[in-house]
């Protein structure tokens, strides 16, 4: 069949194949392999010769990483997590806008723009990529944590922020023509915005908190894991496509919302799992997506213009975070937590910029400079955050020298902090769980039931609270932190589970725990014989693969007469 006539596949067979090939390459000269898909991107877009992928089909194709991403957030993101982080937020979010927005006029009138042009171009500037900020935040394991809540907090506000955005651009586009607009039918269109919004958060909370829930709950009695998982998809996609279409919010939006009520239910473990396979391989072209939009040429053509935007994205907004998150009591880990994460720009900065061009507001070397502002701001997110983590380390250690550091001056502070340096146990010959899901939770009821001391390491406040109520000392953090399993006292443990699915993580944990005790038994789980290996290879005494285990337990039962075999 001819390639023009299948240009989906050759988008994403193209975009994963160069994606995998660059970001092998990135890996091995130690460098994010994100930075290799960007790469593949500008490869295989319209400014490179050679194959041309479809930018729009990519863009698409992106859209729905973003969504299955949002939806994963919102799954360990409750309604009260949100409500917890409002306070530094809204404000937050608000001010950086405010701040980003004056900076990116002030370079466009140094380049000659109009005042409205400005006014985009800032915009543009000021919102943060969903896709880097959860990434970065995973990579570090701090998602789940209060630095982790307030910088997604804060990025959800982004978000509201920038829908309000692209419902009035038009509206103000016309007022600035020139065209006799009258004030209250801007109003209007502010208020009808509000209004939709408004009702999608509500109908989200009193609705889809009993309908999702309730259809998961339907779909998991039917035993089929087909259905389950296809169930996740179609909710997490179904509700982002409706939220955008019946109440003009974003996608990443609606798909946000659909986590957090799923979340409130025990199958959100299972449900955040189905979803990763489908989320990873989209995330991927959500990069690749980005690469093919830039023109290479604008790193001749505007050299000091596009430093001068990458200073902005990096340097301006970073900076702004940090004073607002200080100045709100928070500790300086919080702050620079904050500050890197959203130190990048991403899918709404495209889709702003787009709109300003087809509403000419903006000359279309705009978008160049938001581009190669976005590409670069990306890559160098993993290197602000090596500099700023250093930096903390280093002042740390210099208040370790000096007097002792005051103690904490706000309620907020004293929670942030007491999370962000973990307690050492008091406890010694005991039992270290690691994941208190499906799996970890049996083993550490089985524990405490037996009588031993359980200490259980757990990010998520439902699994800890189940924890601490069946009777474990909780440490709340991802155990792949150093810091979280020093605390947890390993060289006087008795034994060791690992009860997490992810492999590698698994793996960072046992090897940690054996340098720190060479002689604890280390009990592993595994999906694959792949992992087994692996598992076993870092330092693991058992490794429990979960089908063979099902199957030696069914032969255990005696062969002959099933009715002459008493029942166990």
């Amino acid at each position: 069949m001819p390639e023009h006539q299948t240009p989906l596949i050759a988008t994403i067979a193209a975009g994963l194949m160069l994606a995998f090939i660059f970001g092998l390459i990135a890996q091995r000269l130690r460098v994010q392999p994100l930075v290799g898909y960007l790469l593949a991107g500008v490869m295989v877009g319209p400014y490179t010769p050679g194959f041309t992928a479809d930018p729009a089909l990519a863009a698409e194709l992106a859209e729905i990483g973003v969504i299955l991403l949002m939806f994963g957030v919102g799954l360990h993101f409750s309604l009260k997590d949100l409500l917890s982080v409002a306070r530094i937020a809204v404000p937050g979010a608000v001010g950086q806008i405010a701040v980003a927005t004056l900076m990116g006029a002030g370079l466009s009138w140094a380049l000659g723009w109009s005042l409205q042009a400005g006014f985009v171009f800032g915009l543009t500037l000021s919102v943060a990529s969903t896709v880097v900020l959860i990434r970065a935040l995973q990579d570090r394991h701090i998602l789940d944590s209060t630095r982790g809540r307030i910088a997604v907090g804060w990025l959800v506000v982004e978000d509201l922020a920038m829908v309000l955005a692209l419902v009035l651009l038009p509206a103000v586009a016309v007022v600035t023509a020139g065209e006799d607009v009258p004030a209250t039918r801007i109003v209007f269109s502010l208020l009808i915005t509000l209004a939709k919004v408004s009702i999608f958060v509500a109908v989200m909370l009193i609705v889809g908190r009993r309908v999702i829930p309730w259809l998961m709950h339907h779909t998991a009695h039917t035993g089929s894991r087909e259905l389950f998982r296809l169930a996740v998809y179609a909710i997490a996609l179904g509700v982002a496509y409706g939220a955008a279409k019946l109440f003009g919010v974003s996608f990443a939006l609606g798909a946000f919302f659909a986590g957090m009520v799923l979340g409130e239910s025990d199958l959100s473990q299972q449900a955040a799992e189905e979803a990763i396979p489908l989320r990873d391989a989209f995330a991927v072209l959500f990069f690749v997506s980005v690469g093919m939009l830039l023109n290479p040429a604008v790193f001749i053509e505007a050299p000091f213009a596009m430093l001068a935007t990458v200073a902005i994205i990096i340097v301006g907004k970073s900076a702004a975070a940090y004073l607002i998150v200080r100045a709100f009591r928070y500790p300086r880990s919080t702050a620079l937590t904050v500050s890197a994460s959203l130190a990048q720009i991403g899918e709404f900065s495209f889709i702003l910029i787009g709109l300003g061009i087809d509403l000419k507001m903006v000359p279309k070397e705009a978008r160049d400079l938001v581009l190669a502002g976005a590409i670069i701001s990306i890559m160098l997110n993993p290197l602000v955050f090596a500099v700023l983590e250093k930096w903390e380390r280093d002042k740390k250690g210099a208040a370790g020298v000096a007097a002792s550091p005051e103690p904490p001056t706000s309620t907020d502070e004293a929670e942030a902090e007491a999370e962000n340096t973990p307690v050492m146990t008091s406890l010694t010959g005991h039992d270290v769980v690691i994941g208190y899901g499906r799996v970890g939770s049996l083993v550490g009821a089985g524990l405490v039931r037996d009588g031993a001391k359980v200490l259980v390491i757990e990010a998520g406040e439902t699994a800890s609270t189940k924890a601490r109520n069946d009777g474990a000392e909780i440490s709340r953090g991802n155990a792949a932190d150093p810091a979280v399993l020093a605390a947890a006292n390993l060289a006087g443990a008795r034994r060791l589970y690992v009860t997490i699915p992810e492999p590698f993580e698994a793996g960072q944990v046992i090897q940690q725990a054996r340098l720190a005790n060479p002689t604890i038994d280390i009990l592993a789980r595994a999906h694959t014989d792949a992992a087994v290996e692996h598992l076993d290879k870092l330092g693991a005494n058992l490794v429990v693969l979960g089908e063979t285990e099902i199957a030696h337990r069914m032969l255990e039962r005696p062969r002959g007469n099933p009715a002459e075999t008493p029942p166990p």
